[in-house]
C-alpha cells in the first residue's frame, strides 16, 4: 500500500477553524493560567464543547502544545530570514541576528513568565518542532557565511557547518533554561554583542588557521 493510500484526507475548513480555535483558546488560557495548570478540560469548557471533541483534533495535550509552539517559532524563524536575506553586509546581519536571538529570548520566553513551563518542556520533550526551529536557525547562519564567502569578507569554512557553529555559541543567552539561571538578565546584550564579535574576528579571511 503506497503512502498515498495511508495518508490522512485533507480537513475541511470546519475542522481547520476548530483545530485553529482550539490553538487559540489553549494559548490564552497558557499566557492567563499557565501550562501545567491548564488541563484539556479547561479548553473544552472555554470552546463550550466536550473534552472527547478536543480530542478528535488534537491526540493529546502535548499535540496543542506543539502547536502553539509551532506557531510562535514559525514568527520567530521568518524574522531570522528577513535579516539573513537581507541587504546588509554579511557582518552586519550576523549581529543582528545574535541581537534578535538574545531579544526575543527575553520577550517571548521570560516578559511572559506564564509561557516558560511550555518551552521548557518542548525542549526537555524534544518536540519535533524545536528540531526544526534550531535546523532552520543554523541554516540561516549559514546562509549569511555563504554570501560573506562569495564577497571574499569571510574566510573559506564549510558554510553549513559554521553556521551550524555560530548558533551554538548563541547557547548561554538563547536557552530559556540557561538563562533563567542568570543572576541578571540586563547583561545578556553585552553578552550577545561580545559574542557576534567573537566570532566575525574568527571568520575573517587572515584569521589565523586553527
Amino acid at each position: 500500500m503506497s503512502d498515498a493510500d495511508t495518508a490522512s484526507p485533507p480537513l475541511t475548513a470546519a475542522a481547520l477553524a476548530t483545530r485553529a480555535a482550539i490553538v487559540a483558546t489553549a494559548e490564552r488560557l497558557f499566557r492567563t493560567m499557565g501550562y501545567q495548570k491548564t488541563t484539556v478540560a479547561d479548553i473544552a469548557r472555554e470552546l463550550k464543547m466536550s473534552p472527547a471533541n478536543i480530542y478528535r483534533f488534537f491526540p493529546s495535550k502535548s499535540a496543542i502544545n506543539e502547536a502553539i509552539c509551532g506557531g510562535i517559532l514559525v514568527e520567530f524563524d521568518a524574522a531570522v530570514w528577513a535579516i539573513a536575506r537581507g541587504p546588509e553586509a554579511p557582518a552586519e546581519r550576523i549581529r543582528a541576528v545574535f541581537r534578535l536571538l538574545q531579544e526575543q529570548t527575553i520577550a517571548l520566553f521570560f516578559h511572559e513568565r506564564r509561557m516558560h513551563d511550555m518551552v521548557a518542556a518542548a525542549l526537555e520533550e524534544h518536540w519535533p518542532v524545536i528540531d526544526q526551529h534550531v535546523h532552520t536557525i543554523d541554516a540561516a547562519f549559514g546562509h549569511i557565511v555563504a554570501d560573506g564567502q562569495a564577497q571574499g569578507v569571510f574566510a573559506p569554512l564549510d558554510a553549513e557547518m559554521t553556521g551550524r557553529l555560530l548558533h551554538l555559541t548563541c547557547v548561554m543567552f538563547t536557552h530559556p533554561t540557561l538563562v533563567e539561571q542568570c543572576q541578571d538578565t540586563k547583561d545578556l546584550p553585552l553578552m550577545a554583542h561580545a559574542m557576534a564579535e567573537f566570532c566575525l574576528r574568527a571568520l575573517r579571511p587572515d584569521a589565523p588557521a586553527a
